[in-house]
C-alpha cells in the first residue's frame, strides 16, 4: 500500500518538473520544427541504437528499430479517450502531450525518425559514454523495445522515456535527468532561504484568503517540514 504523503510529494515534484520544462512542450508547431532540419542520415543508424533529441531543458530518447522506425515512450491524453488507432497514431501535439503527462498515461509507440526527432538534431548512443555502462547487443536492445510496445503508465520521475531506453540498452531502468532534478530540489530544500520564503508566502495566503484549515495548515507544516529536512 502506497504512503499517501509520499505519493502526494511525488506528484508535487512531477508538477514542478513539468512547469520547469514547459518550454520543451511549446517550442513551435510540427511543421515549423521540421522545416529547421528535415533530413537525417537514416542509413547511419543501426537497429538497437539509442537516438537522443536534445531539447531546451530535457532530452527525448528512443530505440531505433530499423527501416526508419523508432520506438519511444510518449505521453498522450488521447489514449485515455479513444481506442481508435487511426487517431492515436498521429503525431502527438503539444496539448495532447502535456495533458498526457498530467494524466500519467503514455504509450511506447513507433514513429518515423522525422516524427520522433520533431525537427531537432539527433545524437546516437550518447548515453553509452555519459553513463559509462556496457550496452547489451543491439539486437537484444531492439527486441526488448518491441516487447514493451503499447500502453504504459507515465511518470516524469519514475517512468519516462529515459527509463525506457536505459532498460532496453543496459538492462537497468534509470533516469539521470530525473535524478538531477531531485538533487536540485534537495538543494533548494536545504537552503534556509526557502524556509523563510515558504513561511512568508504562507502568512500572505492567510492574510489574503483568511484563516482557514486549507491556508493555515500548509502555512505551518510546509516551513516546518522544510526546516526539518534541512
Amino acid at each position: 500500500m502506497k504512503n499517501p504523503m509520499l505519493e502526494a510529494l511525488s506528484q508535487l515534484l512531477e508538477k514542478l518538473l513539468l512547469i520547469s520544462n514547459f518550454k520543451l512542450f511549446s517550442s513551435g508547431t510540427p511543421d515549423e520544427d521540421k522545416a529547421r532540419n528535415s533530413y537525417y542520415e537514416i542509413s547511419s543508424f543501426l537497429r538497437g541504437d539509442v537516438l537522443e533529441v536534445p531539447r531546451t531543458h530535457l532530452t527525448h530518447y528512443g530505440i531505433y528499430l530499423g527501416d526508419n522506425r523508432v520506438a519511444h515512450m510518449m505521453p498522450d491524453i488521447l489514449l485515455a479517450l479513444t481506442k481508435d488507432k487511426g487517431r492515436t497514431q498521429k503525431v502527438v501535439s503539444n496539448k495532447r502531450l502535456i495533458l498526457g503527462v498530467i494524466g500519467r498515461i503514455a504509450s511506447i509507440r513507433v514513429d518515423t525518425v522525422e516524427d520522433f526527432a520533431y525537427g531537432a538534431d539527433i545524437l546516437v548512443n550518447h548515453l553509452d559514454k555519459s553513463l559509462k555502462k556496457k550496452a547489451l547487443l543491439n539486437e537484444e536492445v531492439a527486441q526488448r523495445a518491441e516487447k514493451l510496445l503499447g500502453l504504459t503508465p507515465y511518470s516524469l520521475l519514475w517512468n519516462n522515456c529515459e527509463h525506457f531506453v536505459t532498460y532496453c540498452r543496459f538492462g537497468t531502468s534509470i533516469s539521470p535527468q530525473a535524478d538531477k532534478f531531485c538533487e536540485n530540489v534537495k538543494i533548494i530544500i536545504r537552503d534556509e532561504r526557502s524556509v523563510l520564503a515558504s513561511a512568508v508566502l504562507g502568512l500572505a495566503s492567510i492574510v489574503y484568503l483568511g484563516l482557514a484549515s486549507y491556508t493555515t495548515l500548509p502555512a505551518i507544516f510546509i516551513p516546518f517540514f522544510l526546516w526539518m529536512a534541512g
